[in-house]
């Protein structure tokens, strides 16, 4: 299980290989953003994108697929996350791209209130198997602390 103490500003990890496809782009689109670029690839063809794109908030879908793979495959250890901040869609993602995920950490605290847990908050870059970035965002994740490192503090809010 990752802890909180596991992670330190500075560190970088590459993981994830999520293929994008026409149906799930396709899908996706009907259900949650219909648009003509993302349901329909003759009239996404037609547009400025010139072809059939995924919806922004699929590549978030298929971030998050990546990165919950990613914390199970290394033990999990999150009690969730508060929000994300910053998101960016630099680049469209298209039906055959092979989405992967690099990481930063650039904040690790404690709580002050709760001294069993704390935040790690991290950058994400998504590319493309050419190593083009088509999102960026940074993600707040609370953590478990390892048993016996937490310390009683004020009850201050964080």
């Amino acid at each position: 299980m990752l802890y909180l103490e596991d992670f330190a500003v500075g560190d970088r990890r590459e993981f994830g290989r999520y293929p994008v496809t026409s149906e799930e782009v396709i899908d996706f689109g009907r259900k949650y953003d219909p648009q003509p670029f993302h349901i329909d690839p003759e009239a996404a063809a037609e547009t400025h994108f010139g072809g059939l794109i995924a919806s922004g908030w699929h590549t978030c879908g298929m971030f998050m697929k990546m990165l919950a793979d990613d914390m199970v495959a290394q033990g999990g250890g999150s009690l969730g996350s508060p929000g994300v901040d910053e998101i960016r869609w630099l680049k469209p993602v298209r039906p055959g791209d092979e989405l992967s995920v690099r990481s930063e950490v650039v904040e690790v605290r404690p709580s002050k209130s709760k001294p069993d847990r704390g935040i790690v908050r991290s950058s994400y870059e998504i590319f493309t198997q050419d190593g083009a970035a088509v999102m960026t965002l940074t993600s707040v994740a609370m953590m478990n602390r390892r048993p016996g490192t937490a310390t009683a503090t004020s009850n201050a809010a964080d």
